[in-house]
């Protein structure tokens, strides 16, 4: 098994931004910042522009290659991971905002019809969207707005920012209009066994400590495991 990194949590519960304004872009490099964003999960909307080079994301059980252009959509509550490709780094940019500062909370129709359902997971699937594809330019345009006003801070960029988040969610529910529920028992076990290790991380836990806590043999939950975490072990000792 890999040795634990110090830099990886499975319930992400990181504050993005500032309390008034939790929307940050982190510009970032695999392999030179961290070798692997591993497994993990966050009740914050996270959207992964790839800028250079090549590499594998993992949106829920789908691994993709994401190259140049690429934009992923992380949805909130979905598992997600990020690895290098043998041979290549990736340049990307992560941006990382909490629902609340799209007005989840206000008591009004968009809230209740999109922004609520969107928080919990049931509006928008995890998705990549490539050049080409409907509404990708338009989709670019709002990455791009949301970089160049960053990067300005003029007065009301924050204003701006809202706004071009807010067009994105309503392109993206143009495109997918609806989603399938993914929720299942494997992947609700999954997240209880990402916490349990987050929550441990300090206490060198092993296959046989994790598999007591699932309730299964130690051969069991390695094929389990391994099945469901895409092929990646990680924090665990044997």
């Amino acid at each position: 098994m890999r040795e634990k990194q110090n830099s990886a949590e499975y319930q992400e519960t990181k504050q993005h931004g500032s309390r008034l304004f939790p929307f940050n872009i982190y510009p970032c490099t695999i392999p030179l910042d961290f070798p692997v964003v591993s497994l993990h999960w966050h009740k914050e909307m996270e959207l992964i522009y790839v800028k250079k080079g090549k590499g594998q994301i993992q949106l829920e059980t789908e691994n993709y290659e994401g190259n140049p252009g690429d934009i992923f959509v992380v949805t909130p509550g979905t598992l997600h991971s990020i690895h290098r490709i043998k041979g290549y780094a990736m340049e990307y940019e992560n941006i990382i905002f909490e629902m609340d500062f799209l007005g989840e909370g206000a008591a009004d129709l968009c809230a209740g019809e999109f922004l609520v359902p969107l928080a919990s997971g049931h509006l928008l699937p995890p998705v990549c969207i490539r050049k080409g594809e409907k509404h990708y330019e338009a989709l670019k345009r709002c990455l791009v707005q949301m970089e160049e006003l960053c990067e300005k801070k003029e007065k009301g960029y924050e204003l701006g920012v809202k706004a071009a988040v807010l067009q994105m969610i309503f392109l993206l529910i143009r495109k997918y209009p609806s989603r399938e529920e993914i929720s299942s028992p494997d992947r609700e076990r999954l997240k209880e066994v990402l916490q349990e290790i987050g929550e441990k991380i300090d206490q060198s836990l092993t296959v046989s400590d994790m598999a007591k806590f699932c309730g299964l043999s130690e051969s069991h939950f390695m094929r389990w495991f391994k099945k469901n975490d895409g092929g990646q072990f990680c924090f665990l000792y044997k």
